[in-house]
Order: C-alpha cells, then structure tokens, then sequence
C-alpha cells in the first residue's frame, strides 16, 4: 500500500485509505477456512468490530474483546515460563481457548513473547520468568536511567545512532561491544570505508554479532510458529485485531529512556529538550506504526497509554508535554487509513475532554478506570469505547456478578453502538466459569438487530 507499490495511494484521503486496507483484511486473501461457518464467524466478527469501530451503522451485536499475556497459559495450567520457553505447549493452550471460549477475536500468544530470545541478547529491561523473578510470575520492568540528562541532544541529533551506540549496549548485555563502532553516517567516501570497518574486527563486536544471529535463527524459529498459529487461528474464524503496535512519544522517552523519576524531574528543569525530544520521536512513532500495519495486513495499530493518566502530571503539564504529540502520532497514523487502538490504562476521567479532539471513527479507546457513562456521553460522536470489567471482579467474583456488570455497561454505554465490552486491564490470570459467563452473556444479551 505504499506509494512505490500503488501510485495512487499519496492521493487517497484517509478514509479511502482506510476503507482500501479495512477491505482487503475483510476480503482473507490468502486464508484457507476450514469450512463455510468458519468463513462466516469470521467476516462478521471483522464486520462487528469496523462497525463498532467508524460510528457510521450498528453493529449486529456487541463485539467482545479479550486481551492478555499469560491469561490463556493460565486456564491451561502453564506457567509464565513454560508460555516463554516452550512455544508448543502455548500455542496448543491458545488452540484450545479458542475453541473453548468461542471469543469473537483470536487471542495472539504474539505478546508472551519467546524468553529464549531474551536469554540470548542478555536483555536488561525486563525480569521474566525463570531469569529474575519466579517461574510462576509474569515479567517486570526494571526502572532504570537508560539515557542521562547529558545525552538529550544526542538523541534529539541522531536518533538512530543513539539507540545504536548508546541505548542498545545498555539494554542488551551481548551488544555492549557496540558501543566501539563508528557512527555509518561516516561512511561517505572511500578513504573512510577502511577505518569505518576496523571495529567488526575486534574480537567482542564480532562476539556480538554471532549472539544477534543466535537471536535472529530463534526469533525466526519462535515467529514462525506464531505466524503458523495466526493462520490456523483466522482459517478455524478468529480474525486477529492487532497489526502492530507503537508509543506515546512522551511515553517512549519517559518509560523507555529517562525513567518515571527522571522524566518528570526533567519537564521542570530542561523543558525544551523534552520537548525537541519527543518531537524528534513522533515522526519514529508514527513509521513504526505504519510499518507494523503494512507488514501485518492488519490495520489496527496498538497504542499503551502510560504516564498521561489521572495523577501522573496536572493536566497544564499534559496539555503542554503529552497530548499534543500523541495527537500528531494518532492522527498521522488515520492520514495513513489505519485504526489507531488506545489502550487508556488507568484513569482518563480528567483527560476526556482531550479525546474529543481523536479523528471521528477511526479510534478506539480501551478504558481501565475511567468512568464509563462520562467518557460514552463525552465520546459518542466521535470514538469507539471499550472496556472496562475490572479484573477483580472476573478473578474473585461470581458469574452472576460478572452478568450484572456487563448488562449494566452494555445498557449504559453501549446501547447505541460504539462500544466494544472487554475488560479494563490486559489479563494475566483467568477465572473460567466468570470468562465463559462474560462471553455467553454478552453474546446473548448485547444484540442490536
């Protein structure tokens, strides 16, 4: 869909670019369903979600949405580091969700992620199961100062050859040696061809670089597994909805950089390179998002919204350093016809008012804590809602609880469409009887025709 490949593509507006990827996913070029009622259930719960998703007619019932990393490992009784190290016995355990559960959308073993790789690169943003925390836990961010204040204009410079030279030697014990390369934008002519080569000939970068092929054989392994899985999953009738995914600027700096602490210290004390930085880093996010899009066939782009919530900053500091670059990365996303998902973790109750301005019928924002009823009144004309059963309620509650809860939100919020019911946070661990109940009850009860 790029302009090399479709000349016409830079002259589409972005709804006709969104109506040309939407028709194409909806069309399952390429799957081989395994009967006529699995082509079925999974056109229209491709139809369900798009309508729910552009506002523009009811769909024919609420869709319903599930989400997790080690959710589905634990209904099957596997623990966090069987899911990670053992890729069969994960992709069996999702095979059999799907059929058990009947949810409308394929629950993607993809965000477990292979723990193999990680062990590999001697990854250091993490702890995951069986290296740093328990086998039986999921894995945990370690908040670290990965760029100092003193690297702002490097990164602002070249954003590339800072992740390159600096972030990835931190971050990836194997890749310390990369730190000894050459800039490659100091590649230019001959007489700087041989001493740009020199540090590949240091025994740790070359070290370095057969640990990245040992990564790469394993990601190839791992990923072709999951890809098989996709494929099964779509051909038995359970479209994926997640095409990729990317950040909020703000976040990709504060999360992934400068740390919590440091960010924040930051936004009082060197102002302006925060800012230079995250509008060095939208146009990043936006390439990522396109390119996951692209690659995928999936024209719906995932989006984790972190430190913009309630509590976080005031909302002058929101306006001033979070809003105004995850709008230029949503919109830019739509510009080029994709649906952008905003997973709204925590509370938004103070922010609705800023996602008035999101692009009409091309989002969806996926509430935690937030208040529904304010948030459907506030957003109805212009964005899909989803959400927000808390977590406790499915692990600790009754199924009738469950029902309870969902007959309120689809009375309330969902009673005109624009509404996909899904819980508020991404799951980790399931209750089975309080799962089966949110799905067979909304399948029965959230019907619009």
């Amino acid at each position: 869909m790029e302009a090399k490949v479709d000349k016409s593509w830079k002259n589409m507006s972005p709804k006709e670019k969104m109506n040309t990827r939407c028709q194409k996913w909806l069309s399952a070029e390429g799957i081989q369903f395994k009967n006529a009622e699995a082509e079925e259930r999974y056109k229209k719960a491709l139809k369900r979600f798009l309508d729910a998703i552009q506002l523009e007619s009811l769909p024919d019932r609420v869709p319903i949405f599930i989400t997790g990393t080690f959710l589905v490992a634990n209904l099957y009784g596997l623990t966090p580091y069987e899911a990670m190290y053992d890729y069969d016995k994960i992709i069996e355990a999702h095979k059999r969700f799907l059929l058990d559960y009947m949810p409308d959308y394929d629950v993607t073993p993809f965000f477990v992620g292979s723990g193999r790789v990680l062990e590999i690169l001697d990854y250091k943003q993490y702890r995951w199961p069986g290296h740093g925390v328990s086998p039986n836990v999921g894995y945990q961010y370690v908040e670290a100062e990965y760029m100092t204040e003193d690297e702002y204009d490097y990164l602002i410079d070249d954003p590339s050859d800072f992740w390159l030279r600096i972030f990835l030697p931190r971050i990836c014990g194997i890749l310390e040696p990369f730190k000894n390369l050459s800039p490659f934008t100091e590649m230019w002519e001959i007489v700087v061809v041989a001493p740009q080569m020199i540090p590949f000939g240091i025994p740790p970068v070359q070290e370095a670089l057969k640990k990245l092929m040992e990564a790469g054989n394993e990601a190839l392994a791992w990923i072709h597994k999951i890809g098989a899985y996709g494929m099964e999953a779509a051909s038995l009738g359970f479209p994926g909805l997640i095409g990729g995914a990317t950040k909020a600027p703000f976040d990709i700096l504060g999360d992934t950089l400068r740390g919590t602490r440091k960010v924040m210290l930051d936004i009082y004390r060197r102002p302006e390179l925060v800012l230079k930085a995250i509008e060095r880093l939208t146009p990043l996010a936006i390439k990522q998002g396109v390119r996951g899009a692209n690659t995928s066939g999936v024209p719906v782009i995932f989006i984790p919204l972190h430190k913009g919530a309630d509590g976080f900053m005031s909302d002058e500091q929101f306006r001033k350093f979070y809003w105004p670059s995850l709008l230029a990365t949503v919109t830019g996303l739509v510009e080029e016809g994709i649906i952008v998902y905003l997973f709204v973790e925590g509370g938004y109750n103070t922010r609705l008012e800023y996602l008035k301005e999101l692009p009409r019928g091309a989002c969806m924002c996926h509430f935690d804590r937030t208040d529904m009823e304010k948030a459907k009144k506030l957003l109805k004309d212009k964005v899909c809602i989803a959400g927000n059963i808390p977590a406790g309620l499915l692990l600790k509650g009754t199924p009738e609880e469950v029902k309870a809860y969902c007959k309120k939100l689809i009375d309330t919020v969902g009673r005109d469409g624009g509404y996909i019911l899904t819980h508020g946070t991404a799951l980790d661990e399931g209750n089975a009887d309080n799962l089966r109940a949110m799905i067979e009850f909304t399948r029965e009860y959230g019907v619009y025709k």
